[in-house]
């Protein structure tokens, strides 16, 4: 792939990007959540994945300050993983990915299933606008962009494949879909512009300073997974985000607003959501569908599915 052409320093949001746009990473921070598993040996057992692999995921996680180690009291050279304040501030990106692939996933149901305790709703939750209290989705915000945020934000990224690389071992944690949106910088990068209304091939180049076999490449694959929609246009190509693409919004949303609580110091940010109808930079949140009420972690309750050896 020619991606070269961005190499350039980490930004926070390609830093988010590359740690949480992972199907074992999600898989990992999944188990974690739901069935509170701590031990290595136990995400092997659950996830199937080689155990260099998973070394090398639950080390990116300690190392974001997602996750910590902490000594095993059997006295054995042996630690257990577990979720720090900013790993436990992933739930709502969690939530939201759950909540797509539940809806827009052929192996969906297989996620959990969010559940509010206090008036016992279950089911997908709403976002909204914590500044004004209103409903948001992709056509009521506005995504802003600037290039040095877009340089920082793109950096030397890689590309996971979600197709031939090594994977874990049951299909329902491998978010594979998904990850076709939100598992490299470019794929993130060209959806959430496409979140921003552009549609031209030309105009994604522009934005995003993208060669044209890169771009291709990503809006083909965007495509065939009916993220986007190709038709042709007047003089051009036009690619249009599909009912599933617009509904992995609360995603980038919530990527965004982590990104901000996980790198607070850190100017400029990169790309930013401003809601049009209160004129704020977006605070997102997700809101019960049953008695609209704020949801908070301490108030829902994820619950597990059923696990087949």
């Amino acid at each position: 792939m020619a991606e070269s052409e961005a190499a350039a320093p980490q930004g926070p949001v390609a830093q988010t990007v590359d740690l949480l746009g992972d199907r074992l990473t999600l898989a990992i921070l999944r188990e974690a959540f739901v069935d509170h598993l701590r031990r290595f040996s136990q995400w092997i057992d659950r996830t199937g994945a080689p155990p260099a692999m998973l070394t090398a995921r639950l080390n990116a996680l300690v190392e974001a300050g997602v996750m910590e180690r902490r000594p095993q009291d059997n006295g054995h050279d042996r630690h257990d993983y577990h979720l720090t304040e900013l790993g436990l501030a992933t739930w709502e990106i969690l939530a939201s990915v759950w909540t797509w692939q539940r809806e827009w996933s052929p192996e969906g149901q297989l996620q959990p299933e969010l559940i509010h305790v206090d008036c016992g709703h279950r089911g997908p939750p709403a976002l909204m606008c914590l500044h004004c209290g209103a409903a948001v989705g992709p056509r009521d915000a506005h995504l802003e962009l600037d290039r040095e945020s877009l340089v920082l934000a793109t950096g030397s990224g890689r590309r996971r494949s979600t197709r031939n690389s090594p994977s874990v071992s049951r299909a329902d944690l491998q978010f594979t879909e998904v990850m076709e949106a939100i598992g490299d910088r470019w794929s993130a990068l060209v959806t959430g512009v496409a979140l921003t209304g552009v549609r031209r091939f030309g105009e994604f180049q522009s934005i995003l300073k993208i060669s044209p076999t890169t771009l291709t490449e990503r809006l083909g694959r965007l495509s065939e997974v009916q993220i986007l929609t190709r038709s042709e246009h007047g003089n051009g190509r036009e690619y249009v985000l599909t009912p599933r693409g617009r509904a992995l919004f609360p995603i980038f949303a919530f990527l965004l607003s982590w990104t901000q609580v996980a790198h607070p110091d850190a100017l400029p940010l990169g790309p930013q959501i401003r809601h049009r109808a209160c004129d704020s930079w977006l605070l997102p949140a997700l809101q019960c569908r049953g008695c609209e009420a704020t949801l908070e972690r301490t108030s829902v309750h994820f619950e597990p599915l059923p696990f087949h050896a």
